[in-house]
């Protein structure tokens, strides 16, 4: 028997929840910040709080750097500022969500 999404109801192939999720976000804000001893941080924030692990997951994976969860934000080792926007758009957050400073 199919699995059946408790969301929406529908069968787990069919099941659109996470797109309209991803759809529905907030904007996505993505700035680097100067830290201790002249390092540079990348912090990412406005991501939905369900996938905020994945996405860091992910994003260390991708970029090859060490980085965290602090207060609801993504914060990553180093300047990453133009490889985050298109990571996002592959992890499939919409274009016009994101706002890369």
């Amino acid at each position: 028997m199919a699995e059946i999404c408790k969301k929406c109801g529908l069968l787990k192939d069919l099941c659109v929840c996470e797109i309209l999720d991803k759809e529905e976000t907030k904007r996505i804000r993505v700035y680097v910040e100067r830290m201790k001893f002249k390092k540079f941080v990348t912090v990412i924030e406005g991501l939905d709080k369900q996938r905020i692990k994945e996405a860091l997951s992910d994003m260390k994976k991708l970029l090859a750097c060490g980085g965290t969860i602090k207060d609801g934000a993504i914060v990553l080792q180093g300047n990453h500022k133009r490889l985050i926007e298109q990571s996002l758009i592959k992890m499939g957050y919409p274009k016009e969500v994101i706002e890369v400073q």
